[in-house]
């Protein structure tokens, strides 16, 4: 399938591992010319050897900023060009019981996980409603409706995308701008797949033997009951982007497995 994506200027925040580093696989693949941030040079480098050794005539920009560094933020953004598509998908996460968590704790994950997303729509958006065309896209998280007890700071930065990305669709009206989100499940990136090693030598159960308790005790409503790939999500996200899906905005997309049924 042509996605259409062929010479568009994407940007991806958290591009250097994880879901981001599979949306960057794939828009590569499309032709897209891409800036991949990171939150260190040595990260976007690496990213971009690997990708430039799978698809060596990419373009492909590395753009590293520290998102809990305001003044350098400011300065990063404003440094970019336009752009046609923007993924928002850097999070950080801390897992800590409600009653532990400091303030600290809170302001870090709202600056970068909502704050981060809403300083790149506030500078990029506005000259792709003048172009009446663009792409912006939200990573949210399954948590946002299953709320882990040690994630709830983290959860409510993800629900509040969700909300901002029915918010900004509004605005687009009579545009081609459109305004998605995507809320993946469990997936297995390669922090799960520590994880389920971690977990599998502690318990000394097979990596298989551990990943099924974890969905009949966490995700019983997962008609997958697996772990979606980076591919599988990255490949739904990338499409959202796309030309192709004009008549989806507004909407968050759940790419969860069947997790959230029942939410």
């Amino acid at each position: 399938m042509d996605l259409q994506l062929k010479d568009k200027k994407i940007l991806i925040t958290g591009a250097t591992r994880g879901i981001g580093f599979g949306v960057a696989r794939r828009f590569a693949e499309a032709g897209a010319q891409l800036w991949i941030h990171g939150s260190n040079k040595k990260s976007c480098e690496v990213a971009r050897i690997k990708l430039l050794n799978e698809y060596p005539s990419a373009a492909i920009v590395e753009s590293p900023c520290d998102f809990l560094d305001n003044e350098a933020l400011f300065v990063w953004i404003n440094a970019l060009p336009e752009m046609d598509v923007l993924v928002n998908n850097l999070g950080i996460y801390r897992s800590e019981p409600f009653f532990d968590m400091s303030d600290e704790g809170w302001f870090q994950q709202h600056q970068v996980n909502v704050m981060g997303g809403v300083r790149l729509c506030r500078h990029f958006m506005p000259k792709m409603l003048k172009k009446g065309w663009g792409r912006i896209l939200f990573v949210s998280s399954e948590c946002s409706q299953l709320v882990p007890e040690d994630l709830i700071a983290y959860s409510m930065t993800k629900a509040a995308l969700e909300t901002l990305t029915k918010g900004l669709a509004k605005l687009t009206r009579n545009t081609a701008v459109t305004v998605n989100c995507i809320q993946p499940g469990s997936t297995l990136t390669e922090g799960a797949e520590n994880f389920l090693q971690n977990q599998s030598e502690a318990a000394g159960k097979t990596v298989e033997e551990i990943a099924e308790e974890f969905f009949t005790a966490q995700r019983p409503a997962s008609t997958l009951q697996r772990f979606a790939t980076v591919d599988e999500v990255a490949s739904t996200l990338v499409y959202f982007c796309s030309p192709l899906a004009a008549a989806t905005n507004g909407s968050c997309i759940a790419v969860d497995g069947g997790s959230t049924l029942g939410t």
